[in-house]
């Protein structure tokens, strides 16, 4: 039968126009609830093949990728393939409510798409919920030719770091809009972070330590490539080996220009992957902890418990103690404001052209909290509206087939309904909340979409504010890469900021990280029909509503327009709770 399959889907690509040597990699995921013991206790999870992180996809460019999800959990689930562009297969981008709906329990939907244009490092995960802090793993693209603008690693490392929550995932997701209501917050978070699915040897409980370590046996003199990705729900990590050099040289399936991270500290934040290049080059008569430190922003904003785990790279002859790196502090804004800021691309990007000319739309999107319900319900939003998932259909499939929604959609702002000093440092303090917090915080919930004509050159610039916190926002396009042209502490001004835009060798980016005093400007081109999400990938952030649709619509003819849904697209299912 998966003969078969390979071979119906292999006659498919070519009709399309696929390469005759384009391979099919095809995976079944199994979605199920497994025990997990950790920290003496037994955790129930939502896993993937009984594996956590689970499987990676390993691709070369220009494949085709099939994966059958087979839902033997009791939840609604869809996969999202993150930073895949997915060209003209957005019913596959998986994003529920927004693409398709869930996959109901006890049945089965196969995702199918091609890897084009794209060589690094992206990663899938659940995107339904809080279901992703343990449905998610790595996707490995190579390139074609078997060459990199860099010495050719010898080996790559998959590392994905995440948290370890002992909490049941869909009441957290329900706790998320009261996480900031009260003043303990160390008993919200998960209970560990995680490298690989592995919490390390920093834990104890009943007074027995814990020892459950990822180890890198290297080789002197060898160099390794550290896939990196942040699967966590609510933190920003930085990443550092001690003893170890790290060069970066790419970003969400995009080469970067190499260079070394400061103080060989790398920052990654939820939904962002990083390339990283180390070569074994310590004495080897050591070895030398990774460490994985989630950042928070200073008070007066609300605390979590620190974040940390660590594995260790082992040399063949290594003995003693293993070194560990110096880290910096949790509340530590710069590090991550300045590694982010050091990224360059290549400059043969085939949109830069048309990035560099003329812009079609801009908008000015403003990232915070707020309140509905006079001021008893907390939401996230953009520019004050609070985005709510529709209810019976997707977004894309009330578009295709022309039908109304449950939930009326509006169209998104352009712009925020009041200008305000945005990083103003007294709307920070939630629990002595100003006069001006109380004007500002009123926000409403809606369903809001922009409709962007094919091929426009759009602009964004995100604004963070300080409306009840001051916390980073790692915003994320479905779809579509950003040209990240700038970023800045403070409020955004067009008249001086615009002047400091890189558009000779901006990176490109499916997530940018928005740091949490300032703002981050980026363009890209609306290429590809689809209903395509954005969104904050903090998931308190999104899941109380910092997010939006962007609809692409069609080019001038049938190869640039969104094509029929598949046969077997899941149908809403009344009966299941999706958010």
């Amino acid at each position: 039968m998966a003969d078969m399959v390979v071979l119906v889907v292999a006659a498919l690509f070519l009709a399309m126009g696929g390469s005759i040597n384009a391979a099919v990699v095809e995976h079944t995921f199994l979605v199920s609830e497994v025990t997990l013991r950790h920290l003496c206790r037994d955790t129930v999870a939502t896993v993937v093949n009984g594996q956590l992180p689970g499987p990676a996809l390993e691709v070369t460019e220009g494949d085709s990728v099939v994966v059958h999800v087979v839902n033997q959990s009791p939840f609604g689930v869809t996969i999202h393939w993150h930073g895949v562009k997915q060209r003209l297969t957005c019913w596959a981008d998986g994003a529920g409510m927004v693409t398709q709906c869930p996959i109901a329990p006890n049945t089965t939907f196969t995702y199918r798409f091609d890897v084009v244009g794209q060589e690094g490092t992206l990663w899938w995960h659940a995107h339904i919920s809080t279901l992703r802090a343990t449905m998610h793993g790595a996707i490995i693209i190579r390139p074609k030719s078997g060459s990199y603008p860099f010495p050719k690693p010898h080996q790559d490392v998959p590392i994905v770091i995440a948290d370890f929550w002992q909490n049941d995932l869909r009441q957290v997701q329900k706790d998320l809009e009261l996480w900031i209501a009260d003043g303990d917050h160390s008993k919200d978070g998960p209970a560990s972070a995680t490298i690989n699915g592995k919490i390390g040897d920093l834990y104890n409980c009943s007074g027995v330590a814990q020892d459950d370590t990822f180890v890198l046996d290297v080789e002197p003199g060898k160099t390794y490539m550290l896939r990196l990705a942040n699967a966590a729900l609510s933190n920003e990590y930085y990443f550092k080996v001690a003893g170890h050099r790290l060069t970066v040289v790419g970003s969400d399936a995009n080469y970067l220009r190499p260079y070394n991270a400061t103080g060989d500290v790398v920052a990654i934040a939820p939904g962002e992957t990083l390339d990283v290049l180390m070569v074994a080059d310590a004495p080897p008569c050591h070895s030398y902890y990774m460490v994985a430190l989630g950042t928070q922003s200073p008070p007066p904003a609300p605390q979590t418990a620190t974040r940390l785990a660590r594995g260790i790279v082992r040399y063949p002859d290594s003995h003693g103690e293993a070194m560990e790196p110096q880290m910096p502090d949790q509340h530590d804004r710069t590090t991550s404001f300045h590694f982010h800021g050091n990224m360059t691309g290549y400059p043969n990007n085939p949109l830069l052209p048309q990035v560099r000319g003329h812009v079609h739309d801009k908008f000015f999107l403003t990232l915070g909290m707020g309140t509905i319900r006079n001021h008893t319900v907390h939401v996230a939003n953009i520019n004050n509206v609070s985005f709510h998932l529709p209810q019976g259909r997707s977004l894309l499939e009330a578009r295709y087939h022309g039908a109304e929604l449950v939930t009326a959609t509006e169209e998104m702002s352009a712009r925020p309904p009041l200008e305000f000093d945005y990083t103003d440092p007294v709307l920070i303090n939630f629990f002595n909340r100003s006069a001006k917090l109380l004007e500002l915080e009123p926000s409403r919930r809606a369903t809001t979409m922009r409709h962007i004509a094919y091929n426009s050159t759009v602009e964004v610039v995100f604004q963070s504010t300080t409306l009840m916190e001051d916390s980073p926002n790692p915003m994320h396009l479905h779809g579509h890469d950003f040209f990240v042209l700038a970023q800045g502490i403070g409020n955004y001004d067009a008249a001086r900021d615009t002047a400091s835009y890189n558009l000779v060798d901006p990176p490109v980016k499916n997530t940018v990280m928005v740091t949490g005093l300032g703002w981050a400007a980026v363009r890209f081109v609306a290429d590809n029909p689809g209903n395509w999400f954005l969104h904050c990938h903090y998931e308190f952030h999104m899941g109380m509503g910092m997010a939006t649709v962007f609809e692409v619509g069609n080019g001038p003819t049938p190869e640039t327009a969104l094509p029929p849904p598949p046969a077997d697209l899941p149908r809403c299912d009344r009966s299941i709770a999706y958010e």
